[in-house]
């Protein structure tokens, strides 16, 4: 595939990239929404932080239980029921009265819920495209996810503040249930990927054999930690300026947008596949600046700046799906995934404990260098010649089961 309009000719894809558009928007809108009503209810920046990515810190419980089931249930019904049980807890989490504690539960309790959907979601792309179109793929997802949080964050901020945190939490809500609709509507019946029953057991030695390979260890380092670390910058955005967070959050998600499409689609591969640390090094370096506690003027170029750094992730996808037997790519993206929301989720609390000992500016930089010192240590690393995975091994795997 060379095009993003050969994407589209593709049975299924548009009403699966318009169902996830719509997953985008429901939680870039009640992320600020519940963001912005904690931090009314408690003045806490680590409260907020957590409140918005508290559901990644639920993703490691995930990781180590759930992450099987991604090649061995049925994609469709399973990405349409996620979508209704966040819709339910979205608008649970809008009732007057709820204590902090009954909002923190369901964040959590959705963030376990979540950890299978990365798996099953992008496992199903890789069956919908063909294998040369997975990263322009995701190259437009990516751009879809960059657009819809500008528009979600720039909608949610107005709702916020001309209705109620709550009220924009029940639209979220809404579009869940539409976004559960579009799945259910749109796209086919599929069998699983692969045979057997779900287990804990078969969760752990497939991440076991996932994580032997040196190589893909490296990616998956790369994927998680520098990365998590700069969410953890972002989750303090509410408590940097707080009637003012909506601006740093489409700022952020426009940063990204630049930064796919460039990756996805100018360059060459050649080009493409030298450029994984620098990005992360530029996704962190404009973050250091925050200890100055710029004006939100100069903080918005700053995180427009570093977020095209987000584009390193497509490099680094590209290169897990190259080192992963087809088998074990819904597992192995589901890993991806949930390592990365758990490292987003972990960094988002350090983060606001940071900052609730000294200030939100000073919490950025700190993550910033954490950032850099991880990618500099990570990237450094030489190369290893081969895969640590066998093809057999995995086929082994799946035929036992």
């Amino acid at each position: 595939m060379r095009s993003y309009s050969d994407l589209f000719r593709t049975r299924e894809f548009t009403p699966f990239f318009l169902s996830t558009s719509l997953l985008t928007a429901a939680s870039t809108v009640g992320g600020l929404a519940l963001g912005t009503l904690v931090y009314r209810a408690t003045a806490s920046p680590l409260l907020s932080a957590v409140s918005m990515f508290g559901p990644q810190l639920a993703q490691v419980l995930g990781a180590t239980t759930l992450l099987s089931a991604a090649d061995r249930l049925p994609p469709r019904a399973t990405l349409a029921g996620i979508a209704c049980v966040f819709a339910v807890g979205t608008a649970a989490m809008a009732a007057p009265g709820l204590p902090v504690g009954g909002v923190f539960a369901l964040v959590l309790l959705l963030g376990l819920v979540q950890s299978l959907g990365g798996g099953v979601r992008w496992g199903l792309l890789n069956e919908i495209l063909s294998k040369d179109g997975y990263l322009l793929g995701r190259s437009l997802f990516n751009m879809m996810s960059g657009l819809m949080q500008i528009a979600g964050y720039a909608t949610g901020g107005v709702l916020v503040a001309v209705l109620s945190p709550r009220t924009t939490l029940l639209t979220a809500a809404a579009l869940y249930l539409a976004a559960a609709a579009g799945i259910r509507l749109g796209l086919s019946r599929r069998a699983p990927r692969t045979g057997g029953r779900p287990s804990v057991a078969q969760t752990w030695r497939t991440n076991a054999l996932l994580w032997s390979s040196p190589p893909r260890r490296r990616i998956y380092l790369l994927l998680w930690i520098p990365n998590g670390l700069i969410v953890g910058c972002e989750s303090l955005y509410v408590a940097y300026a707080p009637e003012r967070a909506g601006v740093l959050f489409a700022c952020a998600a426009f940063g990204m947008f630049v930064g796919d499409v460039t990756l996805g689609r100018l360059l060459p591969p050649a080009v493409r596949r030298r450029l994984g640390v620098p990005l992360l090094l530029l996704l962190a370096t404009p973050y250091l600046l925050f200890v100055l506690r710029p004006a939100l003027p100069v903080a918005a170029v700053c995180v427009t700046v570093a977020s095209a750094g987000f584009g390193a992730s497509l490099v680094q996808q590209e290169r897990l799906m190259e080192l992963t037997p087809d088998a074990l790519a819904g597992h192995a993206l589901g890993l991806h995934s949930a390592g990365m929301l758990t490292m987003q989720g972990v960094s988002a609390a350090l983060a606001g404990a940071v900052a609730q000992l000294a200030s939100p500016g000073v919490a950025m930089t700190v993550m910033a260098v954490a950032s850099v010192m991880v990618t500099l240590a990570v990237g450094a690393r030489r190369r290893q010649p081969r895969d640590g995975l066998l093809v057999p091994a995995a086929a082994g795997a799946k035929s036992g089961e």
